[in-house]
């Protein structure tokens, strides 16, 4: 989980005398939220390893990036910033925002699970005071729950992949003038993730993807984590953990019943990974989400 010093429009942020940082937390997954207050500042990020979608909750209608004077902020607008972007913002008067920060890797696994696609062959697509309500909505949901509260960490986690798989669908676009050199073929790709979904339960190895694709074991993870944006273990991983989430939020089978159902050789195994990567337990999660399930 990334720490928040490594965040660096987080750190853009805390670096100003101005701003101050009503909540933060980790939210598992790669996500990471924070809500600011800021006033009379001027702000600039230049290169950031990860993506951020923000949403102005409050004022803001001083709020505008320098190069664009007339386009103003406002309550509900949107903003997408993908990593590796630049702006230079001016803030005149005040502003209530969240963030919600988006690791490499969390946007890799939406490329492949909701696009089909190669992260790699795609890019967030930047966008300044954008409209959607439905977003706006979400942000407002997220940034209204107790983040320090364990059950409604586990709310703003799922309401962050919502917000998400959203960005995802909305605004991600193909990468222009790109050229693919290397990875799996696309329809390797395909039948790997294939593969992977209906065999979850089974302690795939390494070598057995590779003789898929007739490649050695070497060759196979270099090309894999190119077409996949990380290594296989890791994606592996990430898929076990999304079906146990599904079962636990709408599902009653003891956690040992979901554990081995998602590949993990016991109860305790799946525990310690599943606290690992979503700050709690499985019994927590099924208990916050499922309740959130069935309203």
């Amino acid at each position: 989980m990334t720490p928040f010093t490594q965040l660096q429009v987080f750190n853009v942020m805390h670096a100003s005398p101005n701003a101050r940082l009503e909540l933060s937390a980790h939210l598992g997954d790669g996500l990471a939220a924070a809500l600011w207050r800021n006033r009379d500042d001027a702000r600039d990020y230049q290169a950031p390893s990860h993506h951020t979608l923000s949403c102005y909750l409050a004022d803001g209608t001083g709020t505008f990036r320098r190069q664009r004077p007339a386009d103003k902020g406002a309550p509900d607008k949107l903003c997408v910033l993908p990593a590796e972007h630049e702006s230079n913002w001016v803030i005149n008067g005040a502003i209530r925002m969240a963030h919600l920060y988006v690791s490499p890797a969390q946007f890799a696994l939406g490329c492949i699970r909701l696009l089909d696609r190669e992260p790699r062959a795609l890019q967030l697509q930047e966008a300044t005071f954008m409209d959607d309500p439905r977003q706006a909505l979400r942000f407002r949901q997220l940034s209204g729950l107790d983040w320090n509260e364990p059950a409604e960490r586990l709310l703003a986690s799922s309401l962050a992949h919502e917000i998400v798989d959203h960005a995802l669908l909305s605004q991600v676009g193909l990468r222009q003038g790109l050229r693919l050199k290397g990875g799996l073929a696309p329809s390797q790709r395909r039948q790997l993730v294939d593969y992977i979904e209906a065999h979850l339960e089974h302690a795939l190895t390494l070598g057995e993807l590779a003789v898929r694709c007739n490649l050695s074991e070497y060759h196979f993870a270099r090309m894999f984590r190119v077409s996949f944006g990380l290594p296989p273990h890791q994606y592996l991983l990430a898929r076990r953990l999304h079906r146990a989430c599904l079962l636990l939020r709408l599902g009653h089978a003891p956690l040992g019943e979901v554990a081995l159902a998602c590949g993990f050789a016991s109860a305790s195994h799946f525990s310690n990974r599943f606290r690992q990567v979503l700050a709690a337990t499985p019994g927590e999660y099924r208990q916050a989400l499922g309740r959130r399930a069935g309203r």
